[in-house]
C-alpha cells in the first residue's frame, strides 16, 4: 500500500495552511494512506525520519521513501503524489 506521512505541529502556520488541502487529497485517493504525525507528541518518530522542517511529506511505496516534500506547497505536493502513488 502507498503511504503518504505529514510530519505536523499544532503550533506550525505553514502546517495549519495545507492541513485542509492535505485532508481533500485523503477524500480523493482512497488507495493511498495518508498519515499525520505530530512532532511534538511523537519526538522520537521525527528523529528516526530526521525531520528538520515543517510540514514534511514523505512519500512511501512498497516500504520504502520515493520521495519528500518540504513545506506547504499545494502543487509540488499534488504533484509528488500524481508521480509515484496515483
Amino acid at each position: 500500500m502507498d503511504v503518504v506521512v505529514d510530519f505536523t505541529a499544532s503550533w506550525c502556520g505553514p502546517c495549519r495552511f495545507i492541513a485542509p488541502f492535505f485532508a481533500d487529497l485523503a477524500k480523493k485517493l482512497p488507495n493511498v494512506i495518508f498519515l499525520k504525525v505530530d512532532i511534538d507528541e511523537l519526538k522520537s518518530v521525527a528523529s528516526d525520519w530526521a525531520i528538520e522542517s515543517m510540514p514534511t511529506f514523505m512519500f512511501i511505496k512498497e516500504g520504502k521513501i520515493v520521495d519528500k516534500v518540504v513545506g506547504a506547497k499545494k502543487d509540488e505536493l499534488q504533484s509528488t503524489i500524481a508521480k509515484h502513488l496515483a
